[in-house]
């Protein structure tokens, strides 16, 4: 029997990792993080385009049923007013009363069409007369620009300024920096307003209503709104098809550049958005959405301003948000 204690001489044998090295163990508990499904879902269908046999099928049946509708309602006009001619007639004013309110339909989407244009050739001789240097065509955008605001009384004031200050300007960025701080920066405000508005309707509804595609479509809806009002907020106002054609564009950019995919800044950014996940995903679902809202009404505001952002700051989507979200979810 051995006294004492033992000892074994290590120099010889292999020492295996510290238990400082080894792995940390997975927390098989924590939840997934948020990923705003729900809005890039509703920009994956926006920005998605009819194939060219979808849109041949569509036109040859609007066709189709033109042509019958057409017909069938001549050929009821003319039996109704060989049978009764006074109800006949009646009908006859009306079909044209309805066939008017088309066409005044068609003309004001026309225009709305007309006033897109307008804001985006404002847009790219904007670009030019900044990559050239151009002071002549500076001026010439500032007048087109003045013209557009003329009867909006939100920018009577700013159009004053503008008119005062104009010749001071030295070179093209000088200039079209002063008439984007004079007449844009109201409806730069009143913009933001509207993106905020967006964020909150999305997020709350992603939040509280569990139904399957009801986020979806809220959505969908709630980003349509939002760039039609950013739209009319600068003097871009759009019709049906107006509108849907922009959000298209505006959600294709989107999709194209990466901008409705979740990062670690977006989720970091939103001040207590990790703790909502934690205790809610929908809540952390709704605080992403609301973000992912966010960055569309901010790209809205980059296609549809007639000036892009030269002195002016660009919103930010993590101010937006918060404003946007303050007493929604505790402090998120």
């Amino acid at each position: 029997m051995t006294k004492g204690p033992i000892l074994i001489d290590l120099e010889d044998r292999e020492i295996g990792p510290s238990p400082a090295e080894a792995p940390t163990v997975p927390d098989l508990d924590m939840p997934t993080p948020p990923e705003g499904r729900a809005m890039q879902a509703a920009a994956t269908l926006a920005a998605r385009g009819p194939s060219r046999l979808a849109r041949l099928f569509w036109g040859l049946a609007m066709a189709l049923v033109g042509a019958v509708v057409s017909v069938a309602a001549w050929d009821f006009i003319t039996g109704l007013i060989e049978r009764m001619p006074a109800l006949g007639y009646t009908v006859t004013a009306l079909v044209i009363a309805f066939a008017l309110v088309c066409l005044a339909i068609i003309l004001r989407e026309l225009a709305a069409f007309s006033r897109l244009a307008r804001i985006d050739r404002l847009h790219r001789e904007a670009d030019s007369a900044l990559a050239e240097n151009d002071l002549n065509k500076a001026r010439a955008v500032v007048a087109d620009l003045t013209g557009l605001y003329a009867g909006r009384g939100d920018t009577a004031w700013g159009r004053d300024r503008l008119k005062t200050h104009a010749a001071e300007a030295v070179d093209a960025a000088d200039l079209l920096a002063l008439a984007e701080i004079e007449l844009l920066t109201p409806l730069d405000m009143a913009a933001s307003k509207e993106i905020e508005a967006a964020s909150r309707q999305v997020a709350t509804v992603t939040a509280i209503v569990p139904l399957a595609f009801a986020d979806v479509i809220a959505a969908l809806t709630a980003n349509l709104r939002m760039i039609r009002r950013i739209a009319e907020v600068y003097g871009g106002r759009s019709g049906v098809l107006g509108g849907w054609r922009l959000t298209r564009a505006v959600m294709t950019h989107l999709v194209a550049t990466g901008a409705v995919a979740v990062g670690d800044d977006l989720i970091g950014s939103v001040a207590g958005g990790g703790v909502l996940s934690r205790i809610s995903r929908r809540f952390g679902e709704g605080i992403v959405n609301g973000a992912l809202t966010a960055r569309v009404g901010v790209a809205a505001m980059e296609v549809c301003r007639p000036v892009p952002f030269i002195r002016s700051k660009r919103p930010s989507v993590t101010g937006l948000v918060k404003r946007a979200l303050t007493g929604l979810f505790g402090k998120a």
